[in-house]
């Protein structure tokens, strides 16, 4: 799912055109040539100029109603809450298309600008798993504050007449009638250069969580090692049978993520469980999770005596060539669940990560936006890049109907309260849980 059709970029193997163009031999040596440099350019050009009509549309919200972001809600209406709001949309994971990164093998392409939106949104999907799996699930990016956007400047107006006596906040700007602890004025990439206050009790906290926030980062670094980067996502999508430059469902990269988090060393204590035919078999999640099942797994963590904690993701379809209206206060619903570490779908052809919604309207992160690739091995490398200061939202109506939805539980109670919750609020079952192994479900329909 992409905003434009992939690039006319040429494989070692086969010298074919992908976009559908004329073909052309590839370099002798495999390396991307002045055509596809320039491909590149012209490519990234392309999406961000797309991304920056996107960005530059006004985006409104309700102060009269909750704005629901990864199972937390914010009441609109007070300085204190917009502030919560705020840290905790910067603090999500924004995973784009990048250029100018190590060639990916098989092919010339340095670049996913184009065909790699759908793994983009997996990633930031895996990564919100990450965060509160190894973070406190209220932990918030302490640099957060350095990041103000416009679209914020529309809650607060310029007097307070104008607001029906409600006093609307100027994002990280204390009041006068407050005492501050520590100011800095700062200027951020697409922000403001404005005065932040910081008082908040949890960011001592915070700020000594930053290396593994930092390390989470670094482990979707646009380089071959790293383990959910861009390349480890295309070669385990080789198995799937997708390349570098093809277009990925949000079906397959729950797979790949699968796969790609069973492959590495780096993530302890942590399985992914990915549901078969809109069911989640949970003697399955449990014979995946319960280490003292398999006597050869010894891994001591504090979600509890062997038992792993487990990102639980369900593939479903929920209409035919547009969402089922039926189905959007189930959507919402599970949105709003704590459980819920987001969607991966978007709209047709545009893969974007929802992380919540508000009224009818679904709150997104988006992909498309090409920067620069950031060399994560660099100690102290620039995070800015890594979070996004701009809200989006969308319509329910505009959504496409096939998608993935991800869960998180950190332990067996956890996972029971799980099933439980998402059993009250999808009462439409566009997926269902039942107590037993994919196996004896096939054995049971084949007697």
């Amino acid at each position: 799912m992409n905003s434009v059709s992939p690039s006319a970029v040429q494989y070692v193997g086969g010298g074919t055109d992908v976009g559908g163009g004329a073909t052309r031999e590839a370099t002798t040596a495999g390396e991307p040539d002045e055509v596809d440099k320039l491909k590149t350019k012209l490519m990234s050009a392309w999406n961000n100029v797309k991304y920056g009509w996107s960005v530059k549309s006004k985006t409104t919200f309700n102060k009269s109603s909750p704005v629901t972001v990864m199972g937390h809600s914010y009441l609109l209406n007070s300085e204190d809450e917009v502030e919560r709001f705020r840290r905790a949309f910067v603090s999500r994971l924004w995973l784009t298309y990048r250029r100018e990164f190590p060639q990916l093998e098989g092919s010339t392409l340095t670049t996913d600008c184009g065909w790699g939106c759908m793994l983009r949104s997996g990633q930031m999907l895996l990564a919100q798993g990450l965060l509160v799996h190894l973070l406190p699930r209220d932990w918030s990016w302490p640099d957060a504050q350095q990041f103000a956007d416009v679209d914020f400047e529309a809650l607060r107006p310029r007097s307070p007449s104008r607001a029906g006596g409600v006093p609307i906040p100027s994002f990280g700007y204390s009041s006068s009638s407050r005492t501050p602890t520590t100011t800095q004025k700062t200027s951020m990439p697409g922000g403001t250069a404005l005065n932040h206050t910081q008082k908040r009790p949890e960011l001592g906290r915070d700020r000594q969580a930053e290396p593994l926030h930092r390390r989470v980062v670094a482990w979707f670094g646009d380089e071959p090692p790293a383990p959910f980067g861009v390349h480890q996502l295309v070669e385990l999508g080789k198995s799937s049978g997708k390349k570098a430059g093809d277009w990925y469902g949000p079906s397959v990269v729950a797979h790949i993520l699968r796969k790609a988090v069973a492959k590495t060393s780096e993530v302890h204590n942590l399985a992914v469980y990915v549901a078969q035919d809109c069911t989640v078999y949970t003697k399955d999640v449990v014979h995946l999770c319960d280490q003292s099942l398999n006597q050869s797994v010894s891994d001591p963590e504090p979600s509890g005596p062997g038992w792993k904690s487990v990102i639980i993701l369900v593939p479903v379809r929920l209409g035919g060539d547009s969402l089922n209206p039926s189905y959007i206060k189930c959507v919402r619903n599970i949105l709003r669940l704590e459980c819920c570490i987001g969607i991966i779908g978007g709209k047709p052809k545009h893969s974007l990560f929802f992380i919540g919604c508000q009224d009818d309207q679904l709150l997104y992160l988006d992909p498309h936006y090409c920067q620069a690739v950031v060399d994560v091995t660099q100690d102290n490398f620039p995070l800015e890049s890594f979070h996004c200061s701009s809200p989006r939202k969308m319509p329910f109506s505009r959504m496409d109907p096939s998608c993935t939805i991800g869960f998180y539980a950190k332990n067996k109670k956890d996972f029971e309260s799980l099933c439980s919750a998402v059993c009250v609020v999808s009462n439409l079952y566009i997926f269902t849980f039942i107590d037993l192994f994919d196996a004896d479900m096939i054995d049971r329909c084949m007697s």
